[in-house]
């Protein structure tokens, strides 16, 4: 197992409000993107470190050479300037929790 995924850190249903103040302690604030079944976002880089937990549906993620699949309650650390991409592979819309420190 990667240690860029924590399979089940967040009991389900996942509470925005507990994940926001686990991430609080590490720097990090917490914001929701909600994305289309199928939607894919490739190739991203950012400066800084981001963690992603999944609240509903299913995300196919892909961290520099380390293909992930994340379902509610994984964490993903993606470490800065690491090539990232993510793909909704559940059937309806997937909502996660994100941000950077």
């Amino acid at each position: 197992m990667s240690q860029l995924l924590q399979p089940g850190k967040f009991m389900t249903p996942v509470d925005s409000g507990h994940v926001a103040a686990d991430w609080r302690q590490s720097g990090y604030s917490c914001d929701l993107f909600v994305g289309p079944p199928g939607q894919k976002w490739l190739d991203f880089t950012h400066a800084s470190n981001e963690l992603i937990t999944v609240v509903e549906g299913r995300l196919e993620m892909t961290v520099d050479d380390t293909r992930l699949q994340m379902g509610p309650g994984d964490e993903v650390f993606i470490p800065a300037h690491a090539v990232h991409s993510v793909i909704n592979i559940h059937d309806g819309i997937s909502r996660w929790l994100f941000d950077y420190d």
